[in-house]
């Protein structure tokens, strides 16, 4: 059978460049090689959700470990081993992505950029396409583009780049717009094969190490898959050393946050560390709880890991287990935006300098940050401690000192917190249809107050929605008015929100302000709160654009 018979791409600018035979070639033997394994694992992790939905209990790991005493992740990469900050957004954002690569206010550059196809791409394959050939032209020192609507230039500052962390879609994804025998390719193959066959061997050719954020696993089986595709990958595409290619496994999910040693192990020689991912993580604890009446989470914003003692305490664990094993750890996310405000810039400023201070001493090497403009402020906690000569002391190197437990965190329930959360996924999923993965969002937007755009993405959103489902299934009642949480009290709270919206931006653009992204996001946003509510967790990347159309142009959902 030819390859035009076999794959049945979607035309998309930059496809026919991209997507020629050789690499139609290693997109089949991947797809032969992983497609059932990759199946099969969503098949073991929806088993394990159902069950613990269904008997109200934990994902607990108990199997008695095989991973020896003695075992070390491999020598780490030095550069790798730098402390500092990555600067994280979407590859397929071509002016954004050369602004993460350039140096920020401060003069420097991020140690590392976390290219993103995950929380923060558009999911689209002309955002897949366009990453990757993004990527490609940023190895080669040849990326540039102009913005025709801004009238602005952008190019490579002169020196090195940060090193990349590909951060690829998660096992639970498919690429509608890509089939192989009228079946959809797992998305995640074909971001990293994409990722393996371009911007991957130019950087080994150069001599430079090829690394990816391993997102959304579940199980250490999940991290098994991840080192059979690099065993599979470099022996295809002949690269014979494995070294080039390392792996961070992101700790996002609760089942893998109960095999932190085990996902490191499994990995092998593409282990080098783990990263604490932090607003999926609750998303993950939400949705293994949901049908727990004695597991409501007040609102969420006020939820801090740092004030949180069983969240840090899990935090800890996992900076104990790299120090353990020889790894490194990488914090969180910090998500403000700049603003036109110079006191909401200072706040902000502030908070992330105690965040990233925090995350410093209890041994993380690096945290992200979502924009240039606050780069040093977060990356300087980091390089001043480890510059001072601090080490992390033994105790914080056992893992036995912070043993796992779930929790239900202080602080209210109100009305307000899941009018927030509704607001933002409203302003997300309008982001979302015009492409972006990530979108600057104020959620108290015309509310009094000291407040600014965060950076949102698909985490925040995928959590957003969980609470408010949680509170539609337990009529929870808000702490200060007793207001009991229904289907029918979000539906009202969905259309003012779109309404509020709506005035501020005709306020801000006119009143020929077009009104349909924002009006089907509402819709979307109803849909997606219903499925959780039904214990449907779909990822709103698993929608594809014509389902997303679908439920724009039908009756409201909840």
């Amino acid at each position: 059978m030819s390859l035009s018979q076999q794959v049945d791409i979607a035309q998309v600018e930059g496809g026919d460049e991209i997507f020629n035979s050789d690499f139609l070639e290693y997109l089949i033997a991947l797809n032969d090689r992983f497609t059932p394994m990759i199946h099969s694992l969503r098949l073991e992790r929806n088993n394990v959700l159902k069950d613990c939905l269904d008997n109200q209990t934990l994902p607990l790991n108990n199997e008695i470990s095989t991973v020896p005493d003695d075992w070390k992740v491999p020598s780490i990469p030095d550069d790798l081993n730098q402390p500092g900050i990555e600067i994280t957004g979407p590859a397929s954002i071509t002016g954004m992505f050369i602004n993460a690569l350039n140096p920020g206010p401060g003069g420097i550059r991020a140690e590392g950029d976390l290219d993103d196809d995950e929380d923060a791409a558009g999911h689209r394959l002309l955002d897949t396409v366009t990453a990757a050939k993004n990527r490609l032209a940023a190895v080669k020192g040849t990326l540039e583009h102009y913005d025709k609507a801004r009238d602005k230039e952008y190019k490579l500052a002169p020196g090195n780049i940060p090193f990349f962390m590909h951060r690829e879609r998660g096992l639970h994804l498919d690429e509608p717009d890509v089939k192989i025998n009228n079946h959809p390719v797992p998305a995640c193959l074909l971001g990293a094969g994409l990722t393996m066959y371009y911007c991957g061997r130019e950087q080994i050719n150069q001599g430079s190490g090829l690394y990816f954020y391993l997102p959304k696993m579940e199980s250490a089986k999940e991290a098994g898959f991840w080192k059979e595709f690099f065993d599979f990958s470099k022996n295809h595409l002949n690269n014979d050393d494995a070294s080039t290619i390392r792996a961070i496994p992101l700790i996002e999910s609760l089942p893998l946050a109960f095999q932190m040693d085990e996902v490191l192990y499994a990995l092998g020689p593409y282990a080098v560390g783990l990263n604490a991912a932090r607003w999926d993580f609750k998303a993950s604890i939400f949705e293994f709880i949901m049908t727990n009446p004695n597991f409501v989470w007040p609102d969420r914003f006020g939820v801090d890991i740092k004030t949180t003692p069983f969240l840090a305490n899990i935090f800890r664990r996992l900076v104990a287990t790299c120090l353990n094993r020889g790894g490194i750890a990488i914090g969180g996310m910090a998500t403000a935006l700049p603003s036109k405000d110079t006191e909401v810039n200072a706040a902000a400023a502030a908070s992330i300098q105690a965040d990233k201070q925090w995350e410093a001493e209890q041994g993380f090497l690096r945290g992200w940050v979502a924009h240039i403009f606050h780069m040093k402020t977060a990356a300087d906690p980091f390089k001043s401690l480890r510059s001072s000569g601090w080490k992390p002391s033994a105790s914080m190197s056992n893992p036995d000192n912070y043993p796992i437990s779930i929790e239900v965190p202080e602080g209210p329930i109100t009305i307000g917190g899941t009018r927030r959360n509704v607001r933002m996924v409203i302003e997300y999923i309008e982001g979302w249809l015009r492409g972006r993965g990530a979108k600057g969002i104020d959620s108290l937007e015309g509310k009094p107050g000291i407040h600014g755009p965060l950076m949102e993405d698909l985490a925040t959103g995928r959590m957003s929605v969980a609470q408010v489902a949680q509170r539609i299934i337990h009529s929870v009642k808000d702490s200060e008015t007793g207001e009991t949480h229904s289907a029918g009290l979000v539906r009202s709270i969905v259309q003012e929100e779109l309404g509020d919206i709506l005035k501020i931006r005709a306020e801000q653009f006119g009143p020929e302000y077009p009104r349909e992204y924002y009006t089907k996001a509402a819709k979307i946003t109803l849909q997606w709160i219903k499925s959780y509510t039904e214990l449907d967790f779909r990822s709103l990347g698993s929608y594809s654009r014509e389902d997303l159309e679908t439920i724009a142009n039908s009756p409201d959902a909840l």
